[in-house]
């Protein structure tokens, strides 16, 4: 039987999605593009999931796009990975999503990474864009994302270069918040953290999630105008009287279930009262 090419696995409310190309190092072939798109796009439509951890099987989180494939099949290849692209998915995620990153992670692998809310990285980890060294040019947020996170000055260095960086200094750039030894560890400490998220307001979450990514795709007065129209939508929310609730009468908090068109509200910028 062919093992599938992604495996997801729920733990409560964290889903872990694993690309599962060990022997191509999860290079990004056409049937793992499709299949991986449509992963992270159920993920993100079932309410009962608040958090994704993404990662790849050992050795490697993703090398990036399939060349070899690529090479052989030409725009067909190319269209596919345009129309199902879970390079750009991660970057559209309402559901807040975690980067696991076990090994290496390469060109459209780190791409796919930078698309993801924050970066945890084993000790062996390493990371590279790797772009120019083969002639192409990333298409799925590399060059608008990797400014943001590491500087312009370092971005325009780790393109032109294609040097590979390990953990320790993708930490210290940045690049990634938090570098986990032994490299055994990773795996429980990103369902720690999907799980603190899970335990706050998805609703909230969601709602600050693209208000942070806003705020780096426009300017500073645009930014704190949208942080205000996010909480004046988010005032008749369910959760908003919740969590007060709760805290005061000190218990768990109920958060409400989110439905996909809710979820769809967000992404447009558009949320009003309701789950």
């Amino acid at each position: 039987m062919t093992p599938a090419l992604v495996l997801s696995d729920d733990t409560g409310p964290v889903r872990v999605l694993t690309m599962n190309r060990p022997e191509a190092r999860n290079a990004l072939s056409s049937n793992l593009i499709g299949t991986l798109y449509a992963a992270l796009r159920e993920a993100d439509d079932d309410a009962s999931v608040r958090a994704v951890v993404l990662t790849g099987a050992d050795p490697a989180f993703c090398a990036g796009v399939d060349l070899k494939e690529a090479q052989r099949l030409g725009s067909v290849y190319f269209e596919q990975f345009q129309n199902q692209s879970c390079i750009r998915q991660t970057g559209e995620m309402r559901t807040p999503i975690i980067a696991a990153i076990n090994g290496a992670v390469f060109t459209g692998g780190l791409e796919m990474a930078l698309g993801c809310d924050f970066l945890i990285a084993s000790e062996r980890a390493v990371f590279a864009d790797t772009h120019a060294r083969v002639g192409i040019l990333p298409g799925g947020g590399m060059t608008a994302r990797l400014p943001h996170v590491v500087g312009a000055a370092m971005a325009r260095r780790l393109s032109m270069t294609g040097e590979v960086v390990d953990a320790a200094r993708a930490e210290h750039i940045g690049l990634v918040t938090e570098v986990i030894d032994p490299p055994e560890e990773l795996e429980a400490a990103v369902q720690d953290l999907g799980e603190k998220i899970a335990k706050n307001s998805p609703a909230a979450a969601m709602l600050s999630k693209r208000a942070i990514w806003n705020a780096l795709e426009c300017g500073r007065d645009h930014a704190l105008a949208d942080g205000h129209q996010f909480l004046r939508q988010f005032w008749g929310h369910p959760d908003n009287l919740e969590g007060a609730q709760a805290f005061a009468q000190k218990r768990d908090p109920v958060w409400a279930t989110i439905d996909p068109s809710w979820k769809e509200a967000v992404v447009a910028g558009t949320p009003r009262g309701g789950p």
